[in-house]
């Protein structure tokens, strides 16, 4: 089966790789193409990957999808120079903490009236859907279009949210956890202040240990030199392991070591070689949304109804973030045009993933949770991925709009 999955993966990325250009001008992602070639080559159309769909093979998809998220994070906690990052801790805040728990309270009440599940599975919806996905949300902050059209603010707010969204939703899913098992809510407590702030502290010390290091090394040149990628990947292993080893939240660590390796290294002397590692960063992706389509649960997809399942995705592509960053337009200082780049542009995907495998481990596959949730997480990447090229093209059309009644004026 692994050979299988190489060749099937390695030649679309290949293909991408070849059409690059056009791909990113075009309604297209590569996370898209991959989910296409996964549902193509998995076992209900082809049969060439005769995968376990999402409920009976949840435990794989969650390392999968844990070690994808750690290499993401890891590319966007060294995208800006660190100096930038300090700048944006206040919009970037409002995001974590009021954007976020309005995106899951939001998801928990649709889940509940569309489905009509209990609170518990409502919840365990709200939590695991609600954060930013940094793999679908990097097509509209990295590449030619979006740096030349889109604002730079704008772009570092929605890669940041995204980065540290993951790792701190994991509270709302403990909570999710204790509402629907038995779980306590202060163990729950407990548990949260551990995983987030010892991954606070370890991420930070692992980090700027990382880049202190790496800079004594150049300095004295006993290291040879190499690509950076190769050292930061290596960085967000160890922290994900030894995170995981000590019980902590290994996406968050990951993130936080990313930082203040950033802040202590040589890693802003080195812009030319930080755009070769997005590009490399951007193929890693396509494994796990090729094996997320060959392992779709069609059947549990059916069950939940058409209209059911129509009237989530709906609702939580349009409800779920776009209403809460439209009111909080005045504390993130957005003008309308970011405002809703970044309403319409804040992905479900590889995180949501994670967090729902998450809690069937914890608390055992429930059937309706897992197929309302992978189905949003499809939804979401075929609009984000069909939208991403129109998207660019009217924010820079709005963005000219602007320029020119300042210039009328």
């Amino acid at each position: 089966m692994l050979d299988k999955l190489l060749t099937v993966t390695a030649a679309l990325a290949l293909v991408i790789a070849a059409l690059s250009v056009r791909i990113q001008r075009a309604p297209l992602s590569g996370p898209l193409l991959a989910l296409l070639t996964g549902v193509v080559f998995g076992p209900e159309v082809l049969g060439v990957l005769d995968l376990p769909t999402v409920v009976e093979g949840h435990a794989e998809l969650h390392e999968a999808s844990r070690l994808l998220l750690a290499v993401s994070v890891m590319a966007i906690a060294l995208r800006y120079p660190f100096r930038d990052v300090r700048s944006g801790v206040k919009p970037l805040t409002v995001l974590l903490v009021v954007a976020m728990l309005g995106m899951a309270l939001i998801t928990t009440a649709l889940s509940a009236v569309v489905l009509g599940v209990g609170l518990g599975a409502a919840a365990l919806l709200g939590a695991a859907l609600c954060p930013t996905d940094p793999v679908l949300a990097s097509s509209v902050v990295t590449g030619e279009p979006a740096e030349k059209g889109v604002a730079a603010r704008t772009r570092q707010l929605l890669s940041l949210e995204s980065g540290a969204n993951d790792g701190l939703a994991l509270p709302l899913v403990l909570a999710a956890v204790a509402i629907a098992g038995t779980l306590s809510g202060g163990d729950a407590l407990l548990e949260s202040l551990w995983q987030v702030l010892g991954a606070v502290v370890f991420g930070a010390a692992a980090g700027a240990l990382g880049g202190k290091a790496l800079r004594t090394a150049e300095r004295h040149r006993t290291v040879q030199s190499g690509p950076l990628l190769v050292y930061t990947l290596l960085l967000a292993l160890f922290v994900l392991g030894a995170a995981g080893l000590m019980r902590l939240d290994g996406v968050l660590a990951v993130f936080v070591s990313g930082l203040a390796f950033n802040a202590t290294s040589s890693v802003s002397e080195r812009a030319d070689e930080d755009k070769n590692d997005e590009a490399v960063n951007r193929f890693l992706v396509l494994p796990l949304f090729a094996v997320f389509g060959a392992m779709i649960p069609w059947r549990e997809w059916g069950e939940l109804g058409w209209w059911r399942g129509a009237l989530l995705v709906l609702g939580v592509l349009l409800l779920r973030r776009l209403p809460v960053l439209l009111a909080l337009k005045r504390p993130l200082s957005l003008a309308w045009r970011d405002v809703v780049f970044m309403g319409w542009f804040g992905p479900v995907g590889v995180s949501a993933l994670f967090y729902l495998t998450m809690e069937a481990h914890r608390l055992g596959a429930d059937p309706v949770v897992l197929a309302a949730g992978t189905l949003v997480i499809a939804a979401s990447t075929l609009a984000h991925g069909v939208t991403t090229a129109p998207g660019l093209a009217l924010y820079a059309r709005a963005g000219q709009r602007d320029r020119d009644r300042e210039a009328a004026r």
